[in-house]
């Protein structure tokens, strides 16, 4: 009995150590992953090349101040196998939550500028992402009333063109969103103008967008549309005028080339004339060379 518990044990042994010298023998060969991928620029493991290039700078915060708090911070959504994140003033991110290799990390979006209608901030405008086809990727930003900052929902209503829902109670105010006490005093007496030339029919409705979009650009809060026309350097002309000795310098040699041309025709046609009276003359207009004739002198 004795020797039949033994042989049992050293089978068992034998079955395990061969079982583990298999295993081994194949974990050598194996992939084996000990932690999940760090995505967009965190990724320490992605060669430069390969990780998110923007396609230009954001533009300059602007908008109501109290936003403003919202600069350098980050608001991430997870949705389905995506990782969104949102970094108002900066740009949008979208991550793939992916062990594929080529799982796909992108931006959707740099912040370029506001959307406003009706004296009231309706939305913040990523444009310039990663290119999709022959265009680029965009998202607008719809902000809504809400007790803390978060996304709250990510969408693609038509393609490469996003719609993101941020929640805050940073605009939960009736006043919080609108565009007419973030101007200048300067700018806001330029749009009361407007506002009064359309009430007395002096502006159609056309020509006072148009006036208000100049508004909104100077205020930084719309990309100018305007095009950047670059002025070739102007040749300053000499601002001292010629010398009037100088002037008259000149007008004597054309009357004495002439002189010398009319003197050789009367000569070939043996025509007598005064050369003395003729030269004298010239002399005296040449003394006074501010505009006296030298009349007096004759």
């Amino acid at each position: 009995m004795n020797l039949m518990c033994l042989r049992q044990s050293t089978l068992i042994r034998l079955t395990v150590f061969v079982s583990f010298s298999i295993y081994y023998a194949y974990a050598g060969k194996m992939k084996i992953v000990e932690e999940p991928n760090t995505f967009g620029l965190n990724n320490h493991i992605l060669s430069p090349g390969n990780r998110l290039q923007p396609k230009v700078n954001p533009s300059s915060v602007s908008g109501p101040e109290h936003l403003h708090s919202l600069a350098g911070k980050c608001f991430t959504l997870i949705e389905s196998m995506y990782k969104y994140e949102f970094c108002p003033f900066h740009n949008i991110t979208q991550h793939e939550q992916s062990f594929r290799w080529n799982a796909y990390n992108g931006i959707l979006g740099i912040w370029q500028e506001w959307e406003i209608a009706n004296n009231t901030f309706t939305g913040m405008w990523m444009r310039d992402g990663d290119t999709c086809g022959v265009k680029n990727r965009e998202t607008k930003v719809l902000l809504v009333c809400g007790e803390s900052s978060k996304l709250t929902q990510v969408s693609e209503p038509s393609t490469c063109l996003y719609s993101l829902t941020f929640e805050s109670p940073l605009v939960c105010h009736p006043h919080s969103l609108l565009v007419y006490p973030t101007l200048t005093e300067k700018l806001q007496e330029e749009w009361d103008e407007a506002e009064q030339a359309r009430y007395e029919g002096l502006l159609t409705e056309q020509g006072y967008n148009n006036l208000l979009r100049d508004i909104f650009e100077e205020a930084s809060l719309l990309k100018s549309q305007k095009v950047r026309v670059i002025k070739q350097p102007e040749v300053v002309a000499s601002s001292v005028p010629p010398s009037t000795l100088q002037k008259c310098y000149e007008d004597l040699q054309k009357q004495s080339e002439e002189i010398a041309r009319l003197r050789a025709l009367l000569t070939q046609h043996n025509i007598p004339f005064d050369s003395k009276s003729s030269e004298v003359k010239t002399t005296a207009r040449v003394t006074h060379p501010k505009g006296d004739t030298g009349l007096n002198v004759l």
